[in-house]
């Protein structure tokens, strides 16, 4: 998402319709993303299977008001590392599948998984935003339920000014999966909403929104149109929802409103960072909350009535404007916390040169000046980037580069990215960081995943082709040595630009790929 991460997240083309249940009496199979011309002329498969080599390690602790790790949204977990427990392909003879959603534009966004493996997703359309139940190996419709539409998807379409969708993250591109299999989001009414799927006795499926919380009175909503940002602002668009470990929901808004909804009594509470815009996720601990602004990093707890309340603030360098990558002036990355007991906090800035990895002690009570742990500059000067969030294990942090991606206009014809991948380590004593590899993979925009099951980093990548040639591959790569192992030809053409959506790796080993036109499959054949 992460940003676009992800995480931020995504920006998608949002619904035109009201939000409404459709229960698909059968599975219903699109067709897959067509390739475009060229694909025969490129690699289908390049290096080797690897054994699977699980990394040791403490997990996060399973958030109690999330679906397990690894199934409960595009960050994986409460504290956002971006990882899965469970062993992704190993490139043994991998095959690549895609279902298109719509013939232009049908991205799926954040990609979750039910007890019983099938994927709850948003994919976003030109002619709907919808929340889908699939299967996960046919990646058939088994039920969906349509959205509200968003301002930005109509100014888009009567302005032919495609950008506009491209920058907003607000309607429900961030969604969990809670501990009881329902998806919760907010959508463009300002309205957060909990979605259960349930089978009927005929078979079919359907969603059933078990509860609505109406934002408007906390939260500005004359949305008919969308601008950027909203001058007078009349409209707030919210961001992101995720739980504590109370139970309460969070949410934030581009305009730098923070709030929580009580479930069980409806209450909610809320404040505003005024100045300050919010388009990243957020991450939450059992002792508290961390949220970065286009100015900040903060750490949040609740008062007794819910309201929320800064534990500390550490501003950032956020660099003089925006940079080709990144949806706003700031940090594109959703916190991620890491290390022993969630010791740590990790965000990039926006630095005009390099950007830099930042990581933070998280604790209250920290002296002054004693909190930043180190700030480690990426990549090369005047071109690093991120709009995803890091991968976290242990007190490694991983992070991509994706200076030069806009949307999917940007890398067609054969062009790609200056690229690179960096994983940092926390030195032992906490007086530090290290850089223990760099990677010269180009991934444009991809949520990178990390299994921990087998020890690859999963990448979505793209090189330069000379040919004009634009082919997007599954690529992994060694976590403990930054080595690429292997890489399987997903498919070509912009229909699989993934355009900030996430890899997520299924439990019975499938990495699943947000594209363009749908979703895309790759497993192990062999």
């Amino acid at each position: 998402m992460s940003r676009r991460t992800p995480g931020r997240a995504l920006a998608f083309t949002l619904a035109l319709a009201a939000g409404t249940a459709v229960a698909a009496p059968s599975p219903a199979s699109a067709d897959p993303i067509p390739r475009a011309p060229g694909h025969r002329l490129v690699e289908t498969y390049a290096g080797a299977p690897v054994a699977a080599r699980p990394l040791p390690g403490t997990p996060p602790p399973r958030h109690p008001h999330l679906a397990p790790n690894g199934r409960s949204g595009m960050h994986a977990d409460g504290w956002g590392s971006a990882t899965s427990p469970w062993s992704g392909p190993l490139g043994a003879r991998p095959r690549a599948d895609s279902e298109q959603m719509a013939p232009l534009g049908g991205e799926c966004a954040t990609v979750t998984f039910d007890r019983a493996g099938r994927i709850v997703t948003v994919c976003g359309t030109f002619t709907g935003f919808l929340v889908k139940l699939l299967d996960p190996r046919s990646l058939a419709t088994l039920a969906e339920y349509k959205l509200p539409q968003r301002p930005s998807t109509v100014e888009a379409i009567t302005r032919l000014d495609f950008s506009r969708i491209f920058k907003d993250t607000s309607g429900g591109a961030y969604a969990y999966l809670d501990d009881e299999d329902r998806l919760v989001l907010a959508d463009s009414r300002q309205h957060i909403v909990r979605l259960a799927h349930r089978q009927r006795a005929d078979g079919s499926w359907e969603f059933t929104v078990t509860d609505d919380w109406d934002l408007t009175e906390q939260v500005p909503h004359d949305c008919a149109t969308w601008a950027d940002p909203y001058p007078d602002g009349s409209c707030d668009p919210v961001t992101s929802v995720m739980p504590d470990w109370q139970g309460r929901i969070w949410w934030v808004t581009r305009q730098g409103r923070i709030g929580t909804v009580d479930p069980a009594t409806g209450t909610i509470r809320s404040l505003r960072l005024n100045g300050e815009e919010i388009q990243n996720s957020f991450s939450v601990a059992a002792d508290g909350v961390s949220i970065v602004s286009d100015h900040a990093l903060y750490e949040f707890t609740a008062a007794a009535d819910g309201t929320p309340a800064v534990v500390w603030r550490q501003t950032y360098d956020r660099g003089t404007g925006t940079k080709p990558g990144s949806v706003n002036q700031g940090s594109g990355t959703t916190p991620d916390i890491f290390g022993d007991g969630g010791r740590y906090v990790a965000i990039t800035d926006n630095a005009d040169d390099r950007m830099h990895v930042l990581v933070y002690r998280r604790d209250a009570d920290v002296p002054v000046g004693r909190r930043l742990v180190c700030e480690v500059p990426v990549f090369a000067s005047g071109a690093s980037t991120t709009d995803n969030s890091l991968i976290s294990w242990g007190d490694s942090l991983v992070v991509e580069n994706n200076y030069g991606y806009e949307d999917v206009s940007s890398l067609t014809f054969g062009r790609s990215v200056v690229g690179g991948v960096t994983r940092i380590d926390v030195r032992p004593d906490g007086s530090g960081c290290e850089t223990v590899w760099e990677s010269a993979e180009r991934s444009p925009s991809v949520v990178p995943k990390l299994s921990t099951g087998n020890g690859l980093i999963y990448l979505y990548t793209k090189d330069h082709n000379n040919l004009g040639v634009d082919a997007w591959y599954l690529t992994a790569v060694d976590f403990r040595t930054g080595q690429t192992r292997w890489k399987q030809l997903v498919g070509t053409g912009v229909g699989y630009d993934n355009n900030w959506a996430p890899i997520s790796l299924g439990p019975d080993g499938t990495a699943y790929i947000g594209v363009f036109n749908g979703l895309a499959a790759v497993r192990d054949d062999g």
